[in-house]
């Protein structure tokens, strides 16, 4: 059995897991994450020191980093949940304005970007209303307030302008994701704005290299559009939806320019 960590053993894992999730090396930064995690175990749920919080709460921030580099969704969303009663232990211990972390802002703004990228919207406001104002001016974490308002009115060029600014390469992912967020808008809009169209104007409209990855899209999550030769034919909308209330060229030409600018920047 391995005897308890003490307080010094804690610190060198921490550091180990940082030069671990530099260097990129998932395979050791899980094991010494484990180890860490063990350790947590033994720190009491009452009167913990700010020390042994602090030590948990930057070994879970870098397990948040590495399931990011590891594109674990289900460990990053289960490490942000174990950071949170930590953090507020910080918050809340010791000195008038509590204690806080430095990789801190950096595992907020991660978090709002899978939201952001699930549209779990409410969740997100939600996040927005525990920031300090200090909090929210930082670039990791202004970055998705930013991205998030502009998608919601659709001022697609200053999303562009945000997404040239990306704070960190950990926020590569989520803006990987995104881009599949807008290729389904793109194709909500096609589907309302036309009858049919090409295959090649299709692949070049919503950003595919190939036919085969259109098609591949359409059978995955499109099943109802109808490939025929070289045209890809969209089913008529539901009744009450008109083409013709739609600004569709337009729309589709701006989410096309985010779609484009998206990918350039990924």
């Amino acid at each position: 059995s391995q005897r308890n960590l003490t307080m010094a053993d804690a610190k060198a894992l921490i550091d180990d897991l940082s030069r671990q999730v530099q260097a990129n090396d998932i395979k050791s930064g899980k094991t010494t994450l484990t180890k860490l995690k063990i350790w947590m175990l033994e720190i009491p749920s009452q009167n913990a020191s700010i020390e042994s919080v602090t030590l948990a709460a930057n070994a879970l921030e870098l397990g948040v980093l590495l399931s990011v580099a590891d594109d674990d969704l289900d460990a990053f969303a289960r490490n942000i949940s174990q950071l949170k009663p930590y953090y507020a232990a910080l918050s809340s211990g010791g000195t008038t304005s509590g204690s806080t972390t430095e990789r801190k802002c950096h595992v907020l703004g991660l978090n709002l970007m899978h939201l952001l990228v699930d549209n779990r919207l409410s969740e997100f406001h939600a996040e927005l209303e525990l920031l300090t104002e200090e909090e929210a001016r930082t670039p990791y974490v202004s970055f998705p307030i930013t991205l998030e308002r502009q998608l919601m009115v659709g001022s697609y060029d200053e999303v562009l302008n945000a997404g040239s600014n990306v704070p960190d390469p950990s926020y590569q992912f989520f803006m990987e994701n995104l881009l599949e967020t807008v290729r389904d808008s793109i194709a909500d809009c096609v589907e309302v704005s036309y009858k049919s169209m090409a295959l090649a104007d299709a692949v070049t409209m919503m950003k595919f290299e190939s036919v085969a990855e259109l098609q591949e899209y359409v059978q995955e999550k499109r099943e109802d559009w109808i490939v025929e030769g070289d045209r890809l034919t969209f089913q008529p909308p539901p009744m009450g939806s008109k083409a013709v209330d739609i600004p569709s060229m337009n729309l589709i030409s701006q989410s096309l320019s985010y779609a484009t600018e998206l990918e350039r920047i990924v």
